[in-house]
């Protein structure tokens, strides 16, 4: 008796997997709305990929690391996926979210947004 429940279970996800395989174009868009940021997606890794995504402006600007054929594999990847991250999810420009990214890691390390430290402690000669 113990094999035919067994058996049956079996049968039972196996009939839902194949279901799920064959339906995937209806409810694979739903997961993606409802889970965006989970999705991989691979980051550049040179500074024409760079380029590309649009990691670059009139103020950091790669083009003469590109025309030099640097060989260097691009920007830090850790800053670079949370600068993307930014870009996309609070719509900024390049610009805007590489700011944002260096005054949160500023603040993180006990930074203020002018440079100062935020320890009380900190003495100052001017």
């Amino acid at each position: 008796m113990e094999n035919y429940v067994l058996f049956s279970w079996l049968i039972f996800f196996f009939a839902t997997f194949v279901g799920l395989y064959y339906t995937r174009h209806a409810w694979v868009p739903q997961m993606v709305r409802l889970f965006p940021l989970r999705i991989y997606s691979r980051l550049p890794t040179s500074f024409t990929g760079d380029m590309e995504a649009g990691l670059t402006s009139d103020s950091f600007n790669l083009a003469q690391n590109v025309d030099d054929n640097d060989s260097r594999s691009g920007l830090d990847a850790a800053s670079k996926r949370e600068i993307l991250k930014l870009m996309k999810s609070k719509k900024m420009s390049f610009d805007q979210a590489r700011t944002q990214f260096l005054t949160n890691k500023m603040a993180k390390h006990g930074i203020g947004p002018d440079g100062r430290p935020l320890d009380p402690r900190a003495v100052f000669f001017s």
